[in-house]
């Protein structure tokens, strides 16, 4: 009796083994058929903007360095560091004692050049004119005197020896008009003396020129309307010429001027509208629109250089070298369907890609033309319609029973983790990233 007892004390145990055994075949079997659920968004039409973000700089269009010609002793600086000047405003002012001497010297030299000059032509010259009148009247004089004594020589009337003198007084006074010739000649505008007397007043104005320069720049001038942003010079300073005293920013319009990496290049385009927000001043943001892009490629740093000009007058708080944060709207649309990063798989080329929708319970792929893309969104041009489920989960097999469960669009927009070092678009200055 004790051993039929025991018998159906097995028995039972074995049925309510096999019983868990079975019971925990049917859960398996019913986890595996029971439909995994899957983040999905529904497909909307909305707007897509994508911007660009980097750091730039504020950079007036041309810096002056301004130094001295001479070799001299600082007197006084007449400017001090953030100062506006205007076109030939004196900045720094040299010692010219010496200077000074020196030009009073060529000016007397000048008035003494003149003076020879004018006395040249109102005396020497008429001088020269009337010797030559009366050595001429001389010579005259003595051809007739000579022609007389020839015809009374052969009347008899007066000896060879007479005719000898005369003969002698003729040639004197031919040389003494030759000679009253050759001085008028010298006298005249064109001549040895008036040249002479013309090329020292010429050498005399040169030399007044060479000290009124020399003068001139023992004071330093702005060169053209600007504001000074470095000041190197204190009175008492000995300069010399080669070494920049003082540093202009020149007046013009106020660019901004950012490295942007290359890889950006292709969504930057000339007249694309920023928002411009400067670091010192985080609430007094203003509108800039991109000017132009550098023709070539710093292969140094990766970057291509972006100089944009602010909409309107700059603002009064803009400093040379500044460091703004700029925000340039690369890409717009008014309406767009839209999808997640996260919801991509990599397709047929750039412009294509894959991913996973709901049909009917089950995962269904298709294949999607692509648009304008940001850091974490990008517009389907075709391959989904609007209000259709798509999965945010690009790996699951086609045909999978899932269950949608529709999350946010600000989850939903949260770029993946393999997305993230597209966040680093820095060129030499800073960071810039697509949004």
């Amino acid at each position: 009796m004790t051993i039929a007892f025991a018998s159906r004390r097995l028995t039972v145990r074995r049925a309510i083994t096999l019983l868990a055994v079975l019971v925990l075949a049917a859960a398996l079997v019913w986890l595996q058929r029971r439909p995994v659920e899957v983040d999905a968004v529904v497909v909307r039409t909305q707007p897509l903007q994508r911007t660009l973000l980097f750091s730039a700089r504020v950079q007036t269009p041309a810096r002056v360095e301004v130094g001295a010609t001479l070799t001299g002793r600082v007197a006084r600086v007449l400017v001090d560091e953030g100062d506006a000047v205007i076109a030939g405003a004196p900045l720094l002012q040299l010692e010219d004692d010496e200077l000074r001497a020196a030009l009073a010297q060529a000016r007397a030299a000048q008035a003494q050049a003149q003076a020879r000059l004018a006395a040249q032509r109102q005396v020497s010259r008429p001088g020269a004119d009337a010797a030559l009148a009366q050595a001429e009247a001389t010579f005259a004089v003595a051809e007739r005197e000579l022609a007389r004594s020839r015809e009374l020589v052969a009347q008899g009337f007066i000896s060879s020896a007479r005719l000898d003198e005369v003969q002698r007084a003729l040639d004197i006074a031919r040389a003494q008009r030759d000679a009253s010739r050759a001085q008028a000649a010298a006298q005249r505008s064109d001549g040895a003396e008036a040249e002479a007397a013309q090329a020292q007043l010429d050498a005399a104005r040169a030399a007044l020129d060479s000290a009124q320069a020399r003068l001139a720049q023992a004071t330093l001038r702005a060169p053209a309307a600007a504001r000074v942003i470095v000041r190197a010079v204190e009175p008492g300073q000995i300069v010399q010429p080669g070494r920049a005293l003082l540093t202009l920013a020149v007046d013009g319009p106020t660019e901004l001027v950012a490295p942007v990496d290359e890889r950006f290049l292709a969504q930057l385009q000339p007249g694309q509208h920023a928002q411009v927000l400067a670091d010192a001043y985080p609430a007094r943001t203003f509108d800039a629109r991109v000017a132009r892009l550098a023709p070539a490629v710093d292969a140094a740093r990766g970057a291509v250089e972006v100089t944009l000009l602010p909409e309107g007058p700059p603002p009064d708080f803009l400093r040379e070298d500044m460091t703004l944060s700029v925000e340039v709207v690369t890409g717009e649309r008014a309406a767009a369907r839209v999808l997640p990063l996260s919801a991509l798989r990599p397709g047929a080329g750039t412009d294509r890609a894959g991913v996973n929708l709901l049909r009917d319970g089950r995962v269904e792929a298709r294949e999607v033309a692509l648009g304008l893309r940001t850091l974490d969104q990008a517009e389907v041009l075709d391959g989904v319609a609007e209000g259709e489920l798509v999965l945010l989960d690009p790996t699951l097999p086609p045909g999978a029973r899932v269950r949608a469960r529709t999350v946010d669009a600000a989850a939903a927009l949260r770029p993946r983790a393999a997305a993230t070092s597209r966040d680093n678009a820095g060129g030499g200055m800073g960071s810039a990233m697509s949004r």
